[in-house]
């Protein structure tokens, strides 16, 4: 079973790899750079400062925690015990993989830390922000999926290192942010408001 799924991974990795042009190319590799997001990460810094003031400050640590537990659970537990070579490592497949000015990357790709770490803060966010931001939530759904299908397109990552990354980052996420809730239930019934 495991190699019928293994095998099914690779010819999707291929199909999907394998569709790509000079117009998306660059797309696609800067949507990979962590870098670029940067003016996004400000934007909902900023909209979490105005919305929670002070309040903010609970939810900050919350992504500081979240942050470490997606990066540390994918990236130097599950990668190292998996060690399944990336699709750019693989010996059987590697002439046929288009990749970017990127490279590589890392020897091993289950889980992706890039899928893990996206959607851990946007099922995060989904759970924590009230219903007036359901506009930001659909754009961090578009960005989350994004990073994900740009990890195939610039040929660092199977399909099934995504999903992975998805599952993992989605129960990171549901997990603090449900902490995050707890907590503030917590203060709530001690006299403290939180304010949306």
């Amino acid at each position: 079973m495991l190699e019928k799924l293994n095998a099914l991974d690779t010819k999707l990795f291929l199909f999907l790899n394998s569709h790509h042009n000079a117009f998306f190319d660059p797309i696609m590799y800067w949507a990979s750079n962590k870098l670029i997001w940067t003016p996004l990460y400000l934007f909902i810094v900023i909209l979490i400062v105005m919305a929670y003031k002070k309040r903010s400050i609970l939810i900050f640590i919350c992504i500081a925690i979240l942050i470490t537990l997606s990066d540390q659970l994918s990236s130097h537990l599950i990668k190292p015990w998996a060690k399944r070579l990336r699709p750019s490592h693989n010996p059987a497949i590697e002439s046929m993989v288009h990749l970017s000015k990127a490279g590589p990357g890392g020897l091993y790709g289950f889980v992706s830390g890039h899928a893990t770490n996206s959607f851990a803060l946007l099922v995060f966010l989904a759970v924590i922000l009230p219903k007036k931001f359901n506009w930001l939530k659909w754009v961090l759904c578009f960005w989350a999926l994004l990073i994900c299908y740009s990890r195939v397109y610039v040929g660092v990552h199977y399909p099934g290192d995504i999903t992975g990354g998805i599952l993992l980052g989605s129960i990171v996420g549901f997990a603090v942010g449900s902490f995050y809730k707890w907590i503030r239930r917590f203060f709530e019934h001690r006299g403290l408001t939180v304010e949306h």
